[in-house]
């Protein structure tokens, strides 16, 4: 018997009180049993259980060898593991979120090339302005804006984005243009309700300058605020990729840049460690590829 497979007796026995208990989860006699244990104790040269007729107990250099053990096992299956997470065939149900607007303007269409690549597997999107659990809710990959908390999670930067305030050009041919953020108490702004919305807007590299603005509309998407921004009607404050059309087409434009905080960080997040399945790791590998070819991830 081989050092892996005495190492993996040693343990059961340790775990189940007994030779017996062992032998009859690891489907081997008793007699088997025992001289693997006797084997891997003549081949270390120290005893690592003490036996009575009527119990199985750890001696002092056991109990060290069996956190040895475990460790050594679980490495070895984390090995086999990925090494059939990455060459395995990409299978069964991939459940994907991401915020709304971010979700159905690069995540989605990540997705579709996905499924396009492997017909085995079915998607299933969940894009909501929340912060979802996915351990909890059963996702799979996450693509999250904005520091992440320490959570044992896997993530992946792919780029980031940055907070900006925008308005129509149609505006300031009727108001001035703000030259500090103090000076947005004098305009007219209309504020997102998500989940992240503040009334209380910070400025500067750490964000230690704030202004407490008051807005006179209120938007529970951000598509609307956007559209009453297009439209002239005041100023709103959104991430640069969701305003980035309105943008280049100059139906908006950016005011007090300078003053803006550091951007935000943009993640692919898992779950999976080592242990990733072939699903997961197939999507992680193309959405940060695609994500980070992205120039408007990078120049933020």
């Amino acid at each position: 018997m081989d050092r892996w497979q005495a190492m993996k007796v040693f343990v059961h026995v340790a775990d189940g009180g007994g030779f017996a208990e062992a032998a009859r989860r690891l489907h081997m006699s008793p007699p088997a049993v025992t001289r693997a244990i006797s084997a891997l104790e003549d081949q270390i040269g120290v005893r690592l259980l003490t036996r009575t007729t009527r119990s199985v107990k750890l001696t002092e250099a056991g109990r060290g060898y069996l956190e040895d053990c475990r460790r050594i096992l679980a490495d070895m299956a984390d090995a086999d593991a990925a090494a059939a997470g990455a060459h395995g065939n990409p299978s069964g149900t991939l459940s994907v979120t991401g915020s709304v607007l971010f979700g159905h303007m690069y995540v989605l269409p990540i997705m579709l090339d996905y499924l396009d690549r492997y017909p085995a597997v079915t998607g299933r999107s969940l894009f909501v302005d929340r912060l979802v659990n996915i351990v909890e809710e059963g996702i799979d990959v996450a693509v999250r804006i904005g520091h992440l908390p320490d959570s044992g999670l896997s993530a992946v930067r792919v780029g980031s984005v940055r907070r900006v305030i925008c308005g129509a050009p149609a505006y300031f041919e009727s108001h001035d243009v703000p030259r500090s953020p103090a000076d947005l108490v004098h305009h007219r702004i209309i504020g997102p309700t998500g989940a992240w919305a503040s009334p209380e807007w910070h400025f500067g590299p750490e964000g230690r300058t704030s202004v407490t603005v008051h807005p006179r509309l209120f938007c529970n998407t951000n598509e609307a605020a956007i559209a009453g921004a297009e439209q002239g009607w005041g100023l709103t404050r959104l991430l640069s990729y969701q305003v980035e059309p309105a943008l280049a087409a100059g139906r908006l434009v950016t005011i007090l840049d300078d003053h803006m905080e550091k951007p935000l960080p943009i993640h692919v997040v898992h779950a999976e460690g080592r242990r990733i399945a072939a699903k997961v790791r197939s999507f992680v590998d193309l959405a940060v590829d695609r994500l980070r070819a992205n120039p408007l991830f990078r120049s933020a």
